[in-house]
């Protein structure tokens, strides 16, 4: 999963229905950098509300390193045009621990100049939902995993019976073939099941086919068992 995607999912999650996640307003004046935030942005950063003067440099000091020059874009792009945006970062908050924030905001215009004079929104603090989603994440990866594993074990009974093997024997045949073939484990076990599985197979393959696709796993055989 790429990070605009990621971002985008963190914002989703924050704002689901059902879900309250901390919320705080704020205020960037353009021409002196100064911010002003709601007390609960000074407990997203780890601060006491009031007890320092927020201005660009800090936030951007704050920036996990990894995120920081993306967000400097984002709010460069914001300031200039004041078109509605929204980005997903990670911060450093002032005892060290990192968080996941939303920032959405907009620009309001001089009524004078008609340039932009100030930004304005909410800091959405997502880090449990990040949690949850990489929680997810892990979960889906564990599921694939055993279903890769299932794959295998049955390609791996395939030869247990077919070449009256032992489980490790059997095993061991299929890392073989997977080494001599350059094909990963789970595309041969994968490819072994899809073989002998064809439409018009009606019997079990005989051993001359299991060895015959051990040996070339890149050249399907003919029709076995047909």
């Amino acid at each position: 999963m790429g990070d605009d995607q990621q971002h985008e999912e963190d914002l989703e999650a924050a704002l689901a229905p059902g879900s309250r996640p901390p919320l705080g307003r704020y205020r960037l004046d353009l021409a002196t950098g100064e911010w002003a935030w709601s007390d609960e942005i000074f407990e997203m950063h780890g601060f006491q509300p009031g007890e320092i003067v927020p201005t660009t440099d800090l936030m951007l000091a704050h920036k996990h390193p990894d995120d920081r020059e993306r967000v400097d874009s984002v709010l460069k792009k914001a300031a200039a045009t004041g078109e509605p945006f929204s980005s997903v970062h990670r911060i450093l908050d002032a005892q060290g621990g990192t968080r996941t924030l939303a920032v959405t905001g907009q620009g309001r215009a001089d009524p004078v100049t008609g340039r932009v004079a100030e930004l304005f929104g909410y800091f959405i603090d997502v880090t449990e939902a990040s949690r949850g989603l990489a929680q997810r994440e892990a979960t889906a990866s564990i599921r694939a995993a055993a279903q890769s594993r299932s794959t295998i074990d049955q390609a791996k009974g395939v030869l247990v019976v077919g070449l009256s093997l032992d489980e490790d024997e059997a095993f061991n045949r299929l890392r073989t073939a997977s080494n001599h073939s350059n094909i990963p484990l789970r595309q041969l076990a994968d490819r072994l099941l899809a073989t002998f599985s064809r439409p018009g197979t009606t019997s079990f393959p005989t051993r001359e086919d299991l060895t015959a696709f051990l040996a070339d796993p890149r050249t399907p055989s003919g029709s076995p068992g047909a």
